[in-house]
């Protein structure tokens, strides 16, 4: 009897040592240098000013935002504000900031430097300060995401009350603001840093994030170390480096030999050879984005929408996704994901049929139209990078210059450097016929999707500049309705109206899966594709 309960009691002595072991071994372990292999360099690191993931990824540890999103979905949490209240008529938000807060260079986070770090992007600052009056810099920028969400029009006001409350003011309902308050966008600068750096605080931003930024080589690495005294506790790791490695094979190779720890946008042919390696990890997140192919509309020859619906015949996309995603991702009938709320699943996808693409362009009278403008072939503008929603930019133009080949269209494929890329491509220059980009969602609202890309009457900075006052009048009224159901009708209405003027052509949704090495511990993708590195540790 007591040699059976001694052996019992002996299990479990043993079953607790070894639990107690796997606690310890599961404990964040302080200290470290991670290394991500990243597909390029970013654009700038002024939040209020850039557009793209590469620059958003940097943001995103060295900066914070009044609220912020949880760790693997787009609810709402608190950030630099502890809490808010909405007025009942929806126009009115106060939020209340956390107090003991400093910039990476020792300044105080207070309720000044939200009016600061926002209102200098306001065309009218109507802004009030409560104890420091900073004023703000000359010569900025535009202001990419602040101008094409048409904050100048919806804010009216930013008033700090007192050292730690801020009201928002607006001119209209808007349903969206809390989720857009979140976006990079609207991060938290320091003003000190701002005003004594000027133009060049793109390249040393300042905010109150897990991670201080240290050092940028262009074009090679960006490096970031733990700062000791966030808010949100002090990260396990000691340093972040993002390199550069723009060619997928190459930076999957770097990761196999051990030079990187995490591999952004690998080949997805590289994804078996992963799984197989019993020195990584794979981590998924179903991608909330789009990848898509714009027309030029600044250009006559794009009005007519049965030349955009002959084109969207013309690519065969279910090819694309199974031969250059290698079937990690979906082909797209609409622009938002479907896992978005407000998701139309009735549309019926434009079917590959080249022969009904034909017919469209001859009755369209495309050639003559080309002819008219004096072009003998267009311009399909390719991105050079991999991106969430596109494994490879070049490989997709290639592709879909074939389709159209066979319709009868000789298209050029031109790319330039991602920065150039867009910055040129913003232009809509008159030597740009087709363009591909895509987008990953900032916040989980529909309204990021539909209006942000889609509606050029809202603004200029509207990358695809497609004008509708039918579809404008739509997601104006989406952003006013304060009832989902509500919400969601318009929503399902706008789809069908951009399935049947096609501005542009929904090629995919992708899987995002991302290898490690093992000793890579509590990363995760997140649905915004925001790159965050402050509970990451190394075994």
């Amino acid at each position: 009897m007591w040699k059976k309960s001694f052996t019992f009691a002996t299990a479990a002595v043993v079953i607790l040592f070894l639990l107690g072991g796997l606690c310890l071994a599961a404990s964040p372990k302080t200290g470290g240098t991670l290394v991500f292999g990243r597909g390029g360099d970013s654009a700038g690191l002024d939040p209020a000013f850039e557009t793209d993931g590469n620059s958003f990824m940097i943001c995103d540890n060295v900066f914070d935002q009044l609220v912020l999103y949880a760790d693997e979905s787009t609810e709402i949490v608190p950030g630099l504000a502890t809490d808010w209240e909405v007025s009942p008529d929806g126009l009115a938000y106060t939020f209340h900031l956390r107090k003991g807060v400093t910039f990476h260079d020792g300044t105080e986070f207070n309720a000044d430097a939200v009016v600061f770090s926002l209102g200098r992007m306001m065309k009218n600052k109507n802004v009030k300060f409560f104890k420091k009056e900073w004023d703000f810099p000359e010569d900025q920028p535009s202001a990419e995401y602040w101008l094409s969400m048409e904050m100048d029009d919806m804010l009216g006001s930013i008033e700090a009350v007192d050292n730690h409350t801020v009201v928002f003011k607006l001119n209209r309902v808007e349903a969206p603001f809390i989720a857009n308050m979140g976006m990079d966008f609207a991060a938290m600068v320091s003003p000190t840093a701002v005003l004594k750096h000027g133009k060049n605080f793109r390249a040393n931003p300042v905010g109150t994030g897990p991670f201080k930024f240290v050092e940028w080589i262009k074009d090679d690495r960006i490096t970031l170390e733990a700062n000791p005294d966030y808010w949100g506790g002090r990260p396990p790791l000691d340093r972040v480096m993002f390199r550069s490695i723009p060619d997928n094979s190459v930076r999957f190779l770097e990761l196999k030999t051990g030079n990187i720890d995490i591999c952004q946008f690998p080949n997805p042919e590289d994804i078996e050879l992963a799984e197989n390696d019993p020195n990584l990890n794979l981590v998924r997140q179903a991608g909330m984005n789009i990848g898509y192919l714009s027309f030029n509309h600044t250009k006559e020859l794009w009005q007519d929408k049965r030349i955009r619906q002959a084109f969207a015949h013309a690519i065969n996309r279910e090819s694309i996704v199974d031969n250059i995603y290698y079937g990690l991702g979906t082909v797209a009938k609409n622009t938002i994901p479907p896992n978005m709320w407000g998701y139309n699943d009735d549309i019926e996808p434009y079917a590959y049929d080249p022969d009904k693409a034909k017919a469209l362009l001859k009755e369209a009278r495309f050639h003559e139209k080309l002819k008219a403008a004096g072009q003998e072939k267009i311009t399909l503008w390719s991105m050079p990078v991999a991106r969430p929603y596109n494994p490879n930019g070049m490989k997709v133009g290639e592709a879909m210059q074939a389709n159209l080949k066979d319709v009868g269209v000789d298209a050029e494929l031109v790319t330039f450097e991602w920065g150039t890329y867009l910055k040129k491509q913003r232009t809509q220059p008159e030597e740009m016929d087709l363009f591909q980009l895509g987008w990953t969602g900032d916040n989980g609202d529909p309204d990021n999707f539909l209006a942000v890309l889609l509606d050029g009457m809202a603004d200029p900075n509207v990358r695809t500049q497609w004008k509708n006052e039918e579809y404008h009048d739509i997601i104006l009224k989406a952003k006013q309705a304060l009832e989902k159901e509500e919400r969601i009708r318009l929503y399902r209405k706008a789809q069908e109206l951009i399935h049947e003027e096609v501005p542009l052509v929904n090629i995919a949704h992708s899987l995002v899966v991302w290898p490690m090495k093992q000793r890579v511990m509590n990363f995760k993708l997140h649905p915004t594709a925001s790159i965050r590195m402050h509970n990451v540790w190394l075994k």
